[in-house]
Order: structure tokens, then C-alpha cells, then sequence
């Protein structure tokens, strides 16, 4: 695997990781609800393993047959990262407040309910679909593989980044919510320049 690919998807997947929605939401709603964070990040966590899997052996097979398949992808997953960036510079403090929902008492709950949250949702399931083919090599190890190497450091992200979010929740985002208004904007910034680098690089080379 080339190096430089792997690193650069690292940075495009922290920053994913770090883009707020349904996920932040329910860690969000663990760590100021719930007794313990652990069953709720560990379900989201798992929860995106078996997106990875999904992605990384069916599109993997499709990508090395059907190269052209990778250009559509990589167009589609750009325009969507624009979008995204967009819709996250426009978005209000609010919509980062966790759901009223409740985490529920057992672990198991909660463990199933943050599966059922990353495991679900659509902005995950498409960015991965979009992302992993892009930043694969045509040589070397095969396609699938690679996008599961990939698709771990994602997961290893996400790990991190929502277990610290369920954690702070309550220390950072109940007492200022400027830092909400931050992440927001930030991350919103990102997405946008990345995604529009990456519509540039393949629409004119």
C-alpha cells in the first residue's frame, strides 16, 4: 500500500469522525445519560466494522473489475463532502444537542442502539462507499484488502474520537457551547476543501 494514500485517508477519516451528526448525537446523549460510555462507543464502533466489511469486500470486487467505477465514486463521494461541508457551516448549535432519547439501563441496550446509530446511517455507509475505493492502488495488495486497512483506521477514529466526546460531553459541551460552535464551523471548512480539491484533481487532471 503506498504510504502517503494511507495518510491522507487517515486525515480525510478524522476529520469525517469529527464532522457532528447522528453519531455525536447519541455519544453526546451516553456520556451525559448514561452510567458508563463504554457499551454505547463500543456499538457505534462495531456498528461501523460491519459497514467496513460490507463495503470493502463487495465494492472491492467491482472497483477491480469496473475501474470507472472508482472515477463515479470518487466525483460522487467530492460533491458529497462539498455538500456536507456546506450543510455544516449552515447548521445551528442546536442540532449538536444529544437526543432526548433515552441511551436506556443495560448495556446490552446501549451497546445495540449505538450499532443500530452508525450502523444505519446513511452519511457513514455513503462517505466509506465513496472515500475507501479512492485511495486504494492498483498494485500490490488487492483491492478488498486494502480498503479494509483502511476502513480500520476509520474505525480506530471513531473509537477515539467519539469515546472523548461521550466523556467531555458534559464538562465541555453543557458549559460551553462555543466549543459546539467551533467543531461546527471547523469541520464544515474542511469538508468543503476537501472535497473540492479532490473534484478538481479528477475532473481536471
Amino acid at each position: 500500500m503506498d504510504v502517503s494514500s494511507v495518510v491522507q485517508f487517515w486525515v480525510v477519516a478524522v476529520l469525517l469522525a469529527l464532522t457532528p451528526g447522528a453519531d455525536w448525537a447519541y455519544a453526546i446523549a451516553a456520556g451525559l445519560r448514561g452510567r458508563s460510555v463504554a457499551p454505547s462507543v463500543l456499538g457505534m464502533v462495531c456498528g461501523y466494522v460491519v459497514v467496513v466489511g460490507v463495503v470493502a469486500l463487495g465494492v472491492g470486487a467491482v472497483v477491480t473489475r469496473y475501474p470507472a467505477v472508482l472515477t463515479v465514486l470518487t466525483v460522487a463521494g467530492a460533491a458529497y463532502l462539498v455538500h456536507l461541508g456546506v450543510v455544516t457551516l449552515r447548521s445551528t448549535v442546536g442540532g449538536l444537542d444529544a437526543s432526548e432519547r433515552p441511551v436506556g439501563d443495560r448495556p446490552l441496550a446501549q451497546f445495540l442502539r449505538g450499532a443500530g446509530v452508525s450502523g444505519i446511517n446513511p452519511k457513514g455507509l455513503l462517505l466509506l462507499l465513496a472515500l475507501l475505493p479512492q485511495f486504494t492502488s492498483p498494485t500490490g495488495w488487492p483491492t478488498s484488502a486494502q480498503m479494509l486497512v483502511l476502513g480500520g483506521l476509520h474505525v480506530a477514529n471513531v473509537a477515539v474520537i467519539y469515546s472523548v466526546v461521550a466523556v467531555l460531553a458534559r464538562r465541555v459541551l453543557s458549559s460551553r457551547p462555543r466549543a459546539r460552535v467551533v467543531v461546527t464551523k471547523v469541520s464544515g471548512v474542511a469538508m468543503v476543501v476537501l472535497g473540492a480539491a479532490l473534484l478538481v484533481e479528477k475532473l481536471w487532471p
